[in-house]
């Protein structure tokens, strides 16, 4: 199915004209190409959402017209507004129909593992796109992967993917698209202590111990101060003597 967008220059910026136009069903966009300025445009939002509702997405290619012109174009990017899923703003990009590019393809899984049906292993989807490389007119819908034959521990790399004819993959080939693996088993739940049984007292720490070994018990009961042995005074010590 094609598709052709009607475009508008946009000559207002910011983000007051940006909210005005989708008020008015519309969002701004730009327009990128290889050796051309980038052109700012205004697109109807319900064109835009139909091409990204159909089969191919945002790798579809389709007319965008403007100044009595049409040139091909796909999506580059689009923002969605995170708190209301609407629809803001679109980048374009100029495509020309002879000259290969570089998109990113959904990976499509097809059957029920061996693995999964017979071995009690469970599917693994770790890539779910896969970037290639070719014309414009050879862009998948996706690539198909058939995970029938697969047992546990098994898995599909990107290097074992085939593609159509005239597509090229430019993903690390060794990158794993899909693995059988083994489900984890369930933690083993601590058993309850048996009646009569009493709990181990937590010990002390070593630190703690050593402490209170080096203390001396008689910091516990501090001892009694002696009194001082009075001293004779000198006149009394010198009659003892005489009368001796």
């Amino acid at each position: 199915m094609s598709f052709t967008v009607k475009a508008e220059k946009r000559d207002a910026f910011g983000k007051n004209a940006s909210r005005r136009l989708r008020k008015q069903g519309l969002i701004p966009a730009v327009l990128y190409g290889e050796g051309m300025a980038t052109i700012p445009l205004v697109l109807a939002k319900k064109e835009v959402i139909l091409i990204l509702k159909s089969d191919t997405g945002e790798n579809t290619i389709f007319k965008v017209t403007f100044d009595s012109k049409a040139q091909d174009a796909m999506f580059k990017d689009v923002q969605i507004d995170s708190s209301t899923d609407e629809l803001v703003h679109a980048d374009l990009i100029q495509i020309s129909m002879d000259k290969a590019i570089r998109v990113n393809v959904p990976v499509l899984l097809l059957g029920d593992p061996i693995g999964v049906k017979t071995e009690g292993g469970f599917v693994d989807f770790m890539t779910r796109e896969v970037e290639i490389e070719c014309l414009p007119k050879d862009i998948p819908e996706n690539i198909k992967i058939d995970i029938s034959s697969l047992h546990l521990h098994q898995s599909i790399k990107v290097s074992d993917m085939a593609t159509p004819e005239g597509v090229t993959l430019i993903s690390d080939p060794s990158s794993v698209v899909v693995l059988v693996g083994v489900p984890h088993k369930e933690e083993e739940v601590a058993k309850p202590v048996e009646e009569g049984v009493v709990a181990a007292e937590p010990t002390e720490p070593e630190v703690i111990k050593k402490e209170r070994a080096e203390k001396p018990e008689e910091e516990e009961k501090p001892e009694k101060k002696e009194k001082p042995e009075k001293k004779e005074k000198p006149e009394k010590k010198e009659k003892k003597e005489k009368k001796e």
